[in-house]
């Protein structure tokens, strides 16, 4: 499957309003008064640490008790949201969070084969995914199912390579969303040659690639940052620090805090509360304008936590204690906006009862998409690993058939 131009394609119908949810190019309205108003410069000055001994700055517009605070510099990004556009973000990291917690249930029960949860990452994700112009180009790691939902993807349709019916089942040039990538920092590296191809296209769009703590010790993220920043390439490298790379915590993958990798390879990055929707909405705009303006890469990196499993194969149990998780916890990023609404006065009961109904039909839609999806090809696996067949692959083959037909039958055979 090919990836078409951006720039040989007309502009589709917003991917928010797919989703039923804030519009990205109403809330990105404003981001070019506020690159007027703050400056390019000003702004990549944030997330620099103050000294040796100080703790980095993080930009945060959210506190995780729900109030509302000043930022000079982002501010002006997120100065036209409205009420409604507010829950429409808290919307989104309501049905992204049940639809995960919907295939975790499901991995448990046998339809899928793993699942990887974004437990925690809501905001990260939804906050950035409605930064995103409809032209912009997403490329996604495997854990990206709240960006999905912003690019207008059905969640149903992220399932079938997890249940191992297909390799991806959507077409990446319908929403600007490429297929998961499995291998780790690969997609770091696609993204930025694409950005290099819509620039000799001369389209006006930008591309943002994301990826964990874990991956930005990959040798193909240092090449993508290394390319990037010499071919000027409008990427938005965008890192979800959840703290732990299956069992590594960051602090055993990096002796700097990430973000400030970027200033190594030339180009500017920002340390975000990860767990603040507002604030990774506006530093996400931000970044975009850089790209979209030809100032280059920029890093974005989003401090959060996972507080789930790596995988459903994961038992986090085993190298991370309860105080850690439940610190995180109290930084929940729904709960932080709930908060907001409500002291705000931009929701009532009535919108939270009229979502939790909506939730659980979309759970129920959810199981049975699955439970109608047919079962894997066992056999699938060996198919089209040589173009003319291999000795020693027919043999695998062979071995494995031996092996499923060892087990007794429905009927109770053998």
């Amino acid at each position: 499957m090919t990836v078409e131009s951006t720039a040989a394609r007309t502009p589709r119908r917003s991917a928010g309003t797919k989703a039923g949810t804030t519009g990205a190019k109403r809330t990105a309205g404003t981001a070019g008064a506020a690159k007027k108003a703050t400056g390019a410069k000003k702004a990549t000055g944030a997330g620099k640490s103050t000294g040796k001994s100080a703790e980095p700055s993080l930009v945060q517009l959210l506190t995780p008790e729900g109030k509302r605070v000043k930022n000079a510099e982002f501010d002006p990004y997120v100065a036209g949201v409205t009420a409604e556009e507010l829950r429409g973000l808290y919307r989104d990291m309501v049905l992204t969070r049940r639809f995960d917690a919907e295939a975790t249930s499901l991995q448990r029960q046998g339809e899928l084969g793993l699942w990887a949860s974004l437990l925690g990452q809501e905001a990260a994700q939804i906050g950035s995914g409605r930064a995103l112009r409809d032209d912009d180009y997403v490329f996604p790691t495997y854990r990206e199912h709240g960006v999905a939902w912003c690019r207008g993807v059905d969640p149903t349709n992220l399932l079938g390579m997890f249940r191992g019916v297909n390799n991806g089942g959507w077409d990446p040039n319908g929403n600007n969303f490429h297929l998961y990538t499995i291998v780790i920092g690969s997609q770091a590296l696609h993204a930025t040659g694409y950005a290099m191809g819509i620039t000799k296209d001369g389209a006006d769009s930008a591309v943002i690639a994301y990826f964990g703590d874990g991956a930005s010790s990959q040798g193909d993220v240092a090449e993508a940052f290394t390319f990037s920043a010499v071919y000027n390439a409008p990427v938005v490298f965008f890192c979800q620090n959840n703290q732990w790379a299956i069992s590594e915590p960051t602090e055993k993958q990096s002796r700097v805090p990430l973000y400030q990798r970027a200033q190594g390879f030339g180009f500017p990055g920002v340390r975000v509360d990860g767990n603040d929707v507002l604030a990774n909405l506006a530093v996400t705009q931000w970044a975009l304008e850089r790209a979209r303006a030809g100032e280059g890469p920029t890093l974005v990196e989003a401090f959060t936590y996972r507080m789930g499993a790596h995988t459903t194969s994961d038992d986090p149990t085993r190298y991370r204690g309860d105080e850690e998780r439940l610190a995180w916890e109290a930084k929940d990023p729904i709960l932080r906006l709930r908060r907001y609404l409500e002291s705000s006065g931009h929701a009532d009961e009535g919108f939270f009862a009229e979502l939790e109904t909506e939730s659980e039909t979309l759970g129920r839609r959810v199981r049975e998409a699955v439970r109608a999806m047919p079962d894997p090809d066992l056999f699938a696996i060996f198919e089209n690993v040589y173009a003319d067949g291999h000795a020693l692959v027919d043999e695998e083959r062979a071995q494995f058939a031996a092996y499923q037909a060892s087990f007794a039958d429905a009927d109770g055979g053998k």
